[in-house]
């Protein structure tokens, strides 16, 4: 398993230079292609190890740089998927297993899979990929200032980017996304895995990057977030909004779900 930090040479390929905004010494990038092909997706298939979700945008990224140090930090399928657990461990344990492996086996006719236990749930803990030179992100205790962020600075640039989706055989959705604003003075980065599983779980890991670009600091936060199903369909309840919407929504949802997981670390520039 790859760790949060190195670099895949493989995915995502040179296919596409994709938007980019040269900000105070950044360089913000972000690239957004068709899901794979049957091809590129075998290949996935065979360095990962494990089977890939009905959706897998492998071409997909965002990245952050700083040109002058030659730090960056990105975001790519393939990093993302190979942070789920291939032995099973933490595989959920429920009847639906059996409907998703039938699933994917239709899904991907033709291609060569890789049986054997994994979080079928593509559950992941990835927070970017990291190339840092002689530099390192460390633990902090300074969180990112919201009180920036609510300032009604203009944006001079905003993208989203999925990076994998999964329905888990009809029964919920698993996915992998980025978005991005940045503002003349700092940018905000967020890249959410949501997972709901139908009458099991809820499931959010959000990782935020905080770039100042005048003093060059560099704060990562990552948060994870679950609760049991049953418990949060009650607390929607009494809301008296439309509950199906709602459970779709993980802005609503992350609200909801209580903190099981958190870390900062930061790094000047």
């Amino acid at each position: 398993m790859a760790t949060n930090g190195n670099p895949n040479p493989q995915f995502p390929s040179p296919a596409d230079a994709g938007n980019f905004l040269e900000q105070k010494g950044f360089t913000i990038t972000t690239r957004k292609l068709p899901i794979l092909k049957s091809g590129p997706i075998e290949d996935m298939t065979s360095r990962l190890g494990i089977t890939p979700p009905e959706m897998i945008f492998g071409d997909n990224s965002v990245s952050v740089e700083h040109k002058a140090s030659g730090w960056r930090i990105s975001f790519n399928a393939f990093d993302a998927l190979d942070r789920v657990d291939k032995t099973g461990e933490t595989m959920l344990k429920v009847a639906y297993s059996k409907e998703w492996q039938k699933n994917r086996e239709q899904v991907h006719e033709g291609i060569k899979e890789v049986v054997k236990p994994f979080d079928w749930s593509y559950t992941t803990d990835y927070k970017g990929t990291l190339r840092s030179n002689d530099r390192e992100i460390v633990p902090s205790t300074k969180p990112i200032p919201l009180e920036l962020l609510r300032r009604p600075d203009p944006i001079l640039f905003f993208d989203e980017v999925i990076l994998y989706e999964d329905e888990l055989a009809d029964n919920g959705i698993t996915m992998y996304s980025c978005k991005i604003r940045v503002m003349p003075a700092r940018l905000l980065l967020l890249c959410r895995f949501f997972m709901r599983l139908d009458d099991v779980i809820f499931r959010i890991r959000d990782t935020r990057l905080y770039v100042e670009f005048g003093s060059g600091e560099v704060i990562r936060e990552y948060v994870a977030k679950e609760e049991q199903f049953e418990t949060v369909k009650k607390k929607l309840a009494i809301t008296r909004e439309d509950v199906p919407a709602l459970m779709r929504d993980p802005n609503r949802l992350s609200e909801l779900l209580p903190v099981v997981d958190k870390s900062l670390e930061r790094i000047t520039l």
